[in-house]
């Protein structure tokens, strides 16, 4: 197989800023299975797009295939990092100003953002997740790529198709280390096959209604729902509650006797319209350790 060759590091110009924590933290800290670390950058394929990122004065150098087109490439990191998008004054409208744990939170990720990613390969990341760390998640996204996926100049595989997925007995799919996730996923494939345009339809409903068609998918509960709302529609205000969070809120808030759908309700009337960012940045902090959770 002929090696794949990369280009020399180039400054992208209209890269956002990020601080070192924040960079690896936005693109590897559970937003997306699609990068690995390798020395001091990181490389992902999504979307048929292969990259490398480095961070160099707080902004982004970028090395791709030699074959690949660097216009296309820009345009592809442009619509992943969800650039239109002013994260900075979204920051600011948070209620960090009468919230210190979530102002700490921020301060320890201060050039956080939340990705636009494919909405097909989010769907397929999260189905992956239920009981899963990220590690594991990624070796299941990264196995599935190389047995069913396309091939990516030379030696990379994007993810396959959920048209591809959906041609997989439920054995095919128990061979990638998916477990009892296998079932959901080839149940899910054929119900796509079936109706098409649940996905193309998805990001023309409001929220609520989008979280609705997507709780009728099989293995999809609320969690789940949010997250592909927030990191694949771009739906700032979902609120994906998991461990993590939960943790968050009973501890650090005090909110130890709330149900989930409580707690759920306090996140809306107290984050607001982004409460999906405000989440982020406390899932960062507490995963980190710099957000402090007591202990019982």
């Amino acid at each position: 197989m002929k090696a794949c060759t990369f280009t020399e590091w180039q400054t992208w110009n209209n890269s956002p800023k990020f601080d070192n924590k924040s960079f690896i933290e936005t693109f590897d800290g559970g937003q997306s299975f699609a990068w690995v670390r390798s020395q001091d950058y990181l490389e992902g394929i999504f979307n048929k797009t292969v990259v490398r990122l480095r961070l160099y004065n707080k902004k982004l150098l970028i090395s791709i295939p030699k074959t690949a087109d660097i216009e296309t490439t820009y345009k592809a990191l442009s619509d992943y990092l969800a650039l239109t998008v002013d994260f900075n004054k979204i920051k600011n409208e948070l209620p960090w100003r009468s919230d210190p744990i979530l102002k700490q939170s921020i301060n320890a990720f201060p050039y956080l953002r939340i990705l636009k990613q494919p909405l097909e390969e989010t769907l397929f990341g999260f189905l992956c997740s239920s009981t899963k760390q990220i590690a594991q998640i990624k070796e299941i996204v990264q196995i599935t790529s190389t047995y069913y996926g396309k091939t990516q100049y030379s030696r990379y595989h994007s993810l396959p198709s959920w048209e591809r997925i959906a041609s997989l007995s439920e054995t095919d799919l128990r061979g990638l280390k998916l477990g009892y996730r296998a079932r959901y996923i080839h149940q899910t494939a054929q119900r796509l096959k079936s109706n098409p345009n649940i996905l193309t339809s998805l990001p023309n409903l409001n929220t609520i209604e989008a979280k609705k068609l997507l709780l009728s998918l099989p293995g999809i509960g609320s969690k789940i729902a949010d997250c592909i709302l927030l990191f694949g529609l771009g739906r700032l205000e979902s609120f994906p509650i998991d461990t993590w969070i939960e943790k968050i809120l009973r501890k650090a808030y005090g909110l130890e006797t709330l149900s989930t759908q409580q707690l759920q309700s306090f996140a809306k009337a107290h984050f607001g319209d982004y409460a999906g960012f405000a989440q982020q940045f406390l899932f960062a902090a507490a995963r980190s350790g710099e957000l402090k959770l007591k202990t019982a």
